[in-house]
């Protein structure tokens, strides 16, 4: 028991949820502080684009080092490090729209060292809670991103009002700093040697193996782990897990192009001012805290009072999800007001978050032993889409600028929309078509 006397697993979950809440009030913010800098600056759409898009590049190749360097080194000092690398970027680094280099490495930087920060949230808290309690504490801990996404929108915008766009990264860094210290004061790592127990209630069990590693009787009663070899052609090749590969890449491609290019779509689409909309603006992300913890909750429900299969729960969830967020995504630039942007906008956001329910889970239905293999292929695509998608809407955007004389009108929007939104009908019938609820890895 610590502070508050929580016990320490809570006290540690309770940590992670703030830690990717302050990770996404910072991807937010820089959208945000960026956004209005290269405005006065004059940078074009396309070279927006390139820079907002320069993050998810340094998150993408850290992904498995993250991973690694958890397990090796240890997932609490891993994420204490990765939390001031990041802050100190922010703290130390000019918010000057012309100096792109100094940007593109500061940005890149950011990417690698918050890359390393959900494989060490993950293993921390395969340490820490315990098989039963897992799934709520992992739901609570990723709806922070959620919930820092909302935050954002909310108070930032008034911060770059008052303060200019410079005065979001020091106040990031301060959140991050402030973290650190906290992490660093309050976070442990499980006393196993004081709960002889502790591997019978699962602690220590890693939530991202790299390796099946199953456990056979020696002579004199005792066990040793016996490795096998990971299947990976099988993997690679098998339906089910391209279902939830084209899922992970289709909600992500929609969640960054909407988290990156809004406050654009706002202020240019629609002439609005972000520090005037009040709390409207937080909807969308808001909508994604909600629903995402409802989507867990009513797939539980189903699958446990038997009313669904979990095949038929997954797809049904997915394809709901899925479904009503294109239908809001094809809607949105018709919409020329207000209300109206976010109300499609949030519709669209909260039903992709239900959507996870379906396909974000799916991977621990069919593969069990390799749900951090294919977890692991998943993130990758889902990381490939932000690369893609913020840039290519940039370029999008720089073109429509000079086809339509600038970007108040809805057709200069309408193809950044539409592609997440076909997209969503595509993956939605791909899923439907090839997953499945049943364990096909043995």
């Amino acid at each position: 028991m610590t502070w508050m006397n929580l016990p320490n697993r809570y006290l540690i979950v309770i940590l992670t949820f703030v830690s990717t809440c302050v990770c996404y009030i910072e991807r937010v913010g820089f959208s945000i502080a960026y956004t209005v800098a290269a405005d006065a600056a004059g940078i074009n759409q396309s070279s927006k684009g390139t820079i907002l898009s320069t993050f998810y590049y340094g998150y993408a190749c850290s992904q498995v080092p993250g991973g690694w360097a958890a397990q090796k080194i240890g997932g609490r000092k891993v994420l204490l490090l990765s939390f001031v690398l990041w802050s100190l970027t922010c703290f130390l680094v000019p918010l000057d729209p012309n100096r792109v280099t100094i940007l593109v490495v500061a940005r890149l930087l950011v990417g690698v060292a918050q890359g390393f920060i959900f494989p060490s949230i993950h293993t921390v808290l395969a340490q820490w809670v315990p098989p039963h309690e897992r799934s709520r504490s992992v739901s609570l801990t990723t709806s922070g991103m959620y919930l820092g996404a909302a935050m954002g929108m909310l108070f930032l915008p008034s911060l770059v009002k008052l303060k200019g766009p410079e005065s979001v990264f020091l106040a990031e860094a301060a959140l991050g700093v402030l973290w650190s210290v906290l992490w660093f004061k309050y976070a442990t790592d499980p006393p196993r040697s004081e709960h002889p127990k502790a591997a019978a209630a699962g602690f220590g069990e890693s939530l991202l193996p790299t390796e099946a590693s199953p456990r056979t009787k020696m002579e004199n009663g005792g066990s040793t782990v016996k490795a096998t070899k990971i299947p990976w052609k099988k993997i690679l090749v098998s339906r089910p897990v391209w279902a939830i590969v084209v899922n992970n890449f289709t909600f992500h491609y929609a969640l960054y192009v909407l988290m990156n290019w809004l406050p654009t779509y706002f202020e240019q689409g629609l002439q609005l001012s972000l520090q005037e909309m009040g709390s409207s603006k937080m909807m969308p992300y808001l909508n994604m805290f909600l629903f995402s913890n409802i989507g867990g909750i009513v797939a539980d429900h189903l699958v446990t009072k038997r009313v669904m299969s979990v095949t038929k729960t997954r797809k049904f969830l997915n394809t709901v999800g899925f479904i009503v967020a294109s239908i809001a995504l094809l809607a949105l630039p018709i919409f020329r007001t207000s209300g109206g942007a976010i109300l499609c906008s949030s519709v669209a956001l909260g039903f992709l978050a239900l959507g996870r329910a379906g396909f974000a889970v799916n991977h621990m239905d069919i593969a069990p032993r390799y749900a951090g293999i294919v977890m692991g292929v998943s993130n990758t695509a889902g990381t490939l889409a932000g690369i893609i998608g913020v840039d290519m809407t940039g370029r999008l955007l720089e073109a429509a600028k000079i086809e339509y004389s600038g970007l108040s009108s809805p057709e200069s929007w309408r193809a950044v929309f539409f592609i997440p939104g076909w997209l969503c009908i595509f993956s939605s019938f791909i899923f439907l078509v090839f997953s499945t609820g049943e364990r096909i890895f043995d």
